[in-house]
């Protein structure tokens, strides 16, 4: 397998990891709606209950931080059915024929928007305590709020290929290759949100959970974007105190299209243009519409 280290990952924690036969995984680039699939997914197998840390239960495995044997001995532990995340592009993943794949993306605008979104939401003193707690190797995931304009953020995380996270081209590109294999269902944010209740249905369908008229009605309900935001304790990556607003910031507006609002059409249009030389045409159409012809 191959080996995918930086600042932010450390993939080798998925070769000490031990799959059970009804696993699933939860992949994105980032600012995608994972945590909401994440959610959706705690609600099916917990029948509706309120009171879930989902970051506990559901960490992001390839993370730099915690330690990796931390997380993989609290998974080992779990008896019930497991839903882990991972940000890694498909092809430095683990390929299980009987776990199943839940890959989540939106527009890159939106991604980008979101990102710039996310490092704001920072509290003031999370880096100094993320320090503290680092790995040896000084291998952070927290990065300081940025300085730039949005619209020079978007600029140089579109020339610079993610940055200052990691490479969105090829983690949307390693997914989209995989489409085809009945144990992966690919989902985009604008889809979740334009049709919630129909998207858990579909969801529910591929995972083969039962879904009864009055646990698909919880399901819905704990999971509006409102309703997440006011427990945002129960959901936020981390711990609340790195997050401002007892992590309600973390949760900004819960829809696409921010960036309409500022983004220049000569930076969107470029954009656009590299979608399609990056992905293809058919690929850069599903992340712009989140419709799969």
């Amino acid at each position: 397998m191959k080996k995918y280290e930086n600042r932010f990952f450390n993939s080798t924690a998925w070769e000490e990891f031990k799959f059970r036969n009804d696993d699933i995984i939860v992949a994105s680039y980032a600012k995608a709606g994972t945590t909401l699939v994440q959610q959706i997914l705690a609600q099916l197998i917990f029948e509706g209950k309120e009171d879930i840390n989902l970051s506990a239960l559901s960490p992001w495995l390839d993370s730099v931080y915690p330690e990796a044997s931390i997380k993989l001995e609290a998974l080992e532990a779990q008896n019930h059915r497991r839903f882990i995340k991972t940000h890694l592009p498909c092809d430095y993943l683990p390929y299980n024929h009987n776990a199943k794949y839940l890959y989540i993306t939106r527009d890159g605008r939106d991604i980008a928007w979101s990102l710039y979104r996310h490092q704001c939401a920072i509290s003031e003193h999370a880096q100094q305590a993320i320090d503290s707690q680092s790995t040896p190797a000084k291998k952070l995931r927290v990065i300081e709020a940025p300085t730039a304009s949005v619209v020079d953020y978007f600029s140089e995380w579109l020339e610079k290929d993610g940055y200052p996270f990691w490479p969105f081209w090829e983690n949307i590109h390693s997914w989209w290759q995989q489409r085809n294999r009945t144990n992966l269902m690919l989902l985009h944010f604008d889809e979740l949100t334009r049709d919630l209740s129909g998207q858990i249905q579909k969801i529910a369908d591929f995972l083969e959970f039962p879904l009864s008229t009055a646990h698909h009605q919880l399901v819905l309900e704990h999971c509006q974007f409102d309703y997440m935001k006011n427990h945002a304790h129960r959901y936020v990556p981390e711990t609340v105190s790195i997050w401002k607003d007892g992590g309600r910031a973390f949760f900004h507006r819960g829809e696409s299209g921010g960036w309409k609002e500022t983004l220049p059409p000569e930076l969107s249009e470029k954009y656009q243009a590299m979608a399609r030389i990056k992905l293809g045409e058919e690929c850069s159409r599903w992340l712009l519409t989140g419709v799969i012809e």
